[in-house]
């Protein structure tokens, strides 16, 4: 469901606002660097979003929420942001390490992102894929929350991996 306003929302788990300006700061993942954030619509979920979805790794994680955004400096292109939550990478009583976590993000941008956007009809520059062990507002700095980013370019029907 797509409702008529600026800002469309639905959340599984969450209640994460827009991000504020500037956007948000990705500390981990194969190359970290400064999201920059100018959202125009969140989108809803399907009412499933909060069941487990089936990873590389075995661990639980469940979609939390999908962002568009305004490419940063690129006019008119479209960043598509798939948030997930997993509680195992937790620093300290986590279960799986970044290592084992990022076939779970490459797995997830080419089994749910893509098929997410083809369904809706969306074209995106760049997917983004953000694992976390917390609930964590877009935008927002938890130093005790563990994140884990990666973003990809969809190419067809796979996405190819892009540093940041």
């Amino acid at each position: 469901m797509i409702r008529a306003s600026r800002y469309q929302t639905a959340r599984a788990t969450c209640a994460a606002p827009a991000a504020p300006a500037g956007g948000a700061w990705s500390a981990r993942g194969r190359g970290c660097g400064y999201l920059a954030a100018v959202p125009f619509a969140l989108f809803a979920l399907t009412a499933t979003a909060a069941d487990a979805i089936s990873v590389p790794s075995g661990q639980a994680v469940t979609l939390a929420e999908v962002l568009l955004d305004d490419a940063p400096g690129q006019p008119g292109k479209t960043w598509a942001r798939f948030r997930f939550l997993a509680p195992q990478i937790a620093r300290g009583t986590g279960s799986v390490t970044y290592e084992a976590a990022a076939p779970d993000m490459d797995h997830l941008c080419d089994t749910l992102a893509l098929p997410y956007l083809a369904e809706h009809g969306l074209e995106a520059a760049r997917v983004v894929i953000s694992l976390s062990d917390r609930a964590v507002p877009f935008g927002a700095q938890d130093p005790e929350a563990t994140q884990f980013f990666e973003a990809y370019r969809p190419e067809g029907a796979a996405c190819t991996w892009e540093a940041f």
